[in-house]
């Protein structure tokens, strides 16, 4: 190893620790000891610009240890992206940029957001994905322009983690060769020797996974991982797993190898004695002058962007049509033409009328709307008869070539959930997964990390309440849609009908900063008639479905209970209909369109499921406050109480109040 090899690695570590010390909070000891790891990739094989960060063709790093963010700080700031010393000093404090865990949008460079361990590789194995589809679609045999590696480090809690499972195992079923994970086998966690807790053959089970396994190598030895790293990127079938033996905290004098350097600041003497240990004499923050000089990275990688961009000219004059639609779906613009196709669907689909459960109206919303996109990437958690997510324009992923539009995840809802974000997150495409509602549990935290970000991915949701029935209380979501409406900048639509359910469609395909999630029926929903107005204030998330100039009460409803709302109120003359089907976008709204809406008469909330949350827009609620049972829905619906009779009695007793 040269001497500026060497002093290049150390300065990650000084970084890292300086930061640390300075904030007095973060994880010194991960970016220590994954140095050499960083500076081989980064310096000797990541095709990136940092002067243009989102250029198209480069390799994604993720960091899925994302608590040793000082690592990927201080390697943004040292090759060249718009990450400043100030940014450094600045860890970990209020607005700053360089947040405690590494944040996708805060600043250039960051391809995902990371910290809930495992997710980073997940997301890592969506790149993978996308990847390898994008280059199935666009590339020709005298032009490869999706040309690119995903790298992950990864360390011994993303592996103990469940999701890194079913992750990697699908990776390798998938065949995704352009995915490179390094893994930190540092041997410690948070409670310190891993030896009693994590025992896996972790090159056995990968091998399982049908990966390629280099290594255990020596994760300090530069030149190791680099040849490891060259060799990964010759496979044209298997993903690779770098095992790197490193120790945390690499160069501390009196805390090398120790859980003391995880999740603590070094403290000023121990810093100082590994400056005296390694002769860095540079103050804190700042890097020595040949130092900086090797890792600048902006004139190469404006070479390898130069590059690419006359090979994609050329590419542009031989396939004009190819060439332009990559460039759209690359800068996620939506075809010109879409907000008339969704015009035409609503106009068609009101038309029909037809009364059918929303899990099938939501198959028709794509047929009328995601045939128009070629970006779309659908898939499910084994439940796609269920979910009915495989449409017309649906074609399964060839594993071999990669073409397809359509992703069979196997029973693997969180794996699902987080490879969906990374192929939104990549660029190209517009992701949708589907599962029943209750196992949106096992999908929570990837959904949660979807609104964080702010990606375009929809979640397809269906057998919604008690209404799938003899499933049973372990299938019958209850407390499912109130809680997920709990998750900042996620809309949850539970659409009444077949024209709500186009409408949630359109929202989740527009919306370019929120994902969307769709509750969806198992049972068969009435059609309800609409007048223009109506049709056109769907889009606000809560409309007036029934006027009534007579009214003394005022029922809010969701989904299947919309049906019944309308049903009490055709009963008797004095109810008017609030159908909310989005209660997010709702919100949204200014306060006289909420006020005109809502009215000033008592309210009563109507929905399947947990009742607390109505308490916002309503005096009295009908909902379930208790687990379900196994019976026939119909039966389910009157032993809960979702009746006219109910409903009634729930009116008079706000009339006479």
């Amino acid at each position: 190893m040269s001497s500026i090899e060497q002093k290049s690695a150390n300065a990650i570590r000084f970084l890292s620790m300086d930061a640390v010390q300075k904030a007095n909070s973060g994880h010194p000891g991960a970016p220590m000891g994954m140095a050499e790891m960083a500076y081989a990739l980064w310096h000797n094989h990541l095709s990136h610009n940092p002067s243009n960060p989102n250029f198209f063709n480069r390799d994604r790093f993720i960091l899925s240890n994302g608590h040793a963010s000082m690592l990927l700080y201080s390697l943004l700031h040292l090759t060249g992206y718009d990450v400043s010393v100030d940014d450094l000093k600045n860890f970990r404090q209020l607005n700053s940029r360089t947040a405690g865990h590494p944040e996708h949008g805060y600043i250039p460079g960051i391809e995902t957001t990371t910290g809930p361990l495992g997710q980073g590789i997940t997301n890592a194995v969506g790149f993978a994905l996308a990847e390898k589809m994008l280059a199935a679609e666009f590339n020709k045999d005298d032009f490869s322009i999706v040309d690119h590696h995903t790298y992950t480090f990864m360390g011994d809690g993303c592996m103990m983690e469940g999701i890194s499972h079913e992750a990697c195992a699908l990776a390798g079923t998938l065949k995704l060769n352009k995915l490179i994970a390094l893994y930190d086998d540092n041997a410690i966690s948070i409670d310190g020797d891993v030896s009693g807790w994590f025992t896996d053959n972790t090159k056995q089970r990968f091998e399982a996974y049908q990966w390629n396994v280099i290594g255990p190598i020596d994760g300090h030895d530069i030149e190791a991982v680099s040849k490891a790293i060259a060799e990964a990127k010759t496979q044209s079938e298997k993903p690779t797993l770098i095992i790197c033996k490193t120790k945390i905290g690499k160069g501390s004098v009196s805390k090398e190898g120790s859980e003391a350097t995880h999740g603590a600041p070094l403290g000023d003497a121990e810093i100082a004695a590994i400056r005296e240990k390694m002769g860095w004499t540079s103050p804190a923050f700042e890097t020595p002058s040949d130092v900086a000089a090797h890792w600048d990275a902006k004139a190469k990688g404006l070479s390898i962007e130069q590059n690419w961009a006359a090979a994609f000219a050329q590419y542009e004059t031989k396939y004009p049509e190819l060439a332009k639609e990559f460039l759209r779906r690359m800068n996620m613009a939506l075809p010109e033409n879409f907000n008339e196709i969704i015009a035409n669907a609503m106009t068609e689909v009101n038309a029909k009328g037809e009364s059918i459960a929303t899990r099938v109206a939501s198959k028709n919303a794509l047929d009328a709307l995601a045939s128009h996109l070629p970006e779309i990437v659908g898939g499910s958690a084994d439940l796609t008869p269920s979910n009915n997510t495989f449409f017309k324009a649906s074609k399964n992923l060839d594993i071999a070539t990669g073409e397809g539009n359509y992703v069979r995840y196997g029973v693997r809802e969180f794996g699902m959930a987080a490879i969906m974000n990374g192929l939104a997150l990549h660029g190209g495409f517009i992701p949708y997964g589907a599962t029943f509602l209750v196992f949106s549990d096992y999908a929570r935290n990837a959904i949660r990390m979807s609104a964080l970000m702010e990606q375009k991915v929809v979640y397809v949701m269906t057998h919604d309440s008690i209404g799938l029935g003899e499933d049973g209380p372990t299938h019958q979501p209850v407390e499912h849609v109130e809680s997920l409406r709990l998750i900042p900048n996620l809309n949850v639509w539970r659409p009444a009908d077949t024209v709500e359910t186009m409408a949630a469609w359109a929202s989740g395909l527009t919306s370019d900063k929120n994902p969307t999630l769709l509750a969806l029926s198992r049972q068969k929903l009435s059609f309800q008639p609409r007048t223009a107005e109506a049709l056109a204030n769907i889009a606000k998330g809560g409309y007036v479905l029934k006027e009534n100039t007579n009214a003394k009460v005022t029922i809010i409803a969701t989904g299947s209970e919309v049906e019944l709302a309308m049903k009490a109120a055709e009963a008797r003359d004095d109810i008017r209909v609030v159908s909310m089907p989005c209660v997010e976008l709702f919100r949204a709204n200014d306060a006289a369109y909420k006020s005109a809406v809502l009215g000033s008469l008592p309210t009563l909330a109507v929905e399947a499921g947990t009742t607390r949350g109505w308490y916002e827009f309503a005096d009295s609620v009908i909902g379930i406050d208790t687990f379900g049972a196994s019976a026939p829905a119909e039966q389910l619906f009157e032993v809960f109480g979702f009746t006219v009779e109910n409903i009634n009695q729930h009116v008079d007793q706000l009339i006479q109040k």
